[in-house]
């Protein structure tokens, strides 16, 4: 099982101009306090920002997180989140993404990230 599937993300779309993705925010996504944990959100938006990644390689590449950071903006006690993931550079060999991650009720900012994606040959 991978992370995203255990975190009960979902893919809501995916195109050339970013990707869409929701979690819940329950009891495998809180903090001790009851809050939604920033490695939580921290994982939302990578998964975003690899699945839009994924949309400008050739046949034959993937891509990998090679560096990401965030800004916790405001808390969530529950709900579903969605991240919101554009593009901002398009290389050859990199790419960078910025992820907005929301309230789906409330729309209220949780988390800002930006998230830098490594493209590879596959071997």
């Amino acid at each position: 099982m991978s992370l995203g599937d255990f975190l009960e993300m979902e893919l809501v779309e995916v195109g050339m101009q970013g990707a869409c993705v929701r979690m819940p925010v329950g009891e495998k996504t809180r903090q001790p306090f009851g809050f939604l944990h920033g490695g939580a959100s921290v994982a939302l938006a990578e998964q975003a920002a690899s699945i839009g990644a994924s949309e400008h390689v050739q046949d034959g590449e993937i891509v990998f997180g090679l560096e990401i950071n965030a800004n916790h903006i405001s808390s969530l006690r529950d709900g579903y989140v969605r991240a919101e993931a554009t593009p901002i550079h398009i290389g050859r060999s990199t790419q960078v993404w910025q992820v907005e991650i929301r309230s789906e009720e409330s729309g209220k900012l949780i988390c800002v990230s930006r998230c830098t994606m490594a493209v590879k040959k596959m071997r």
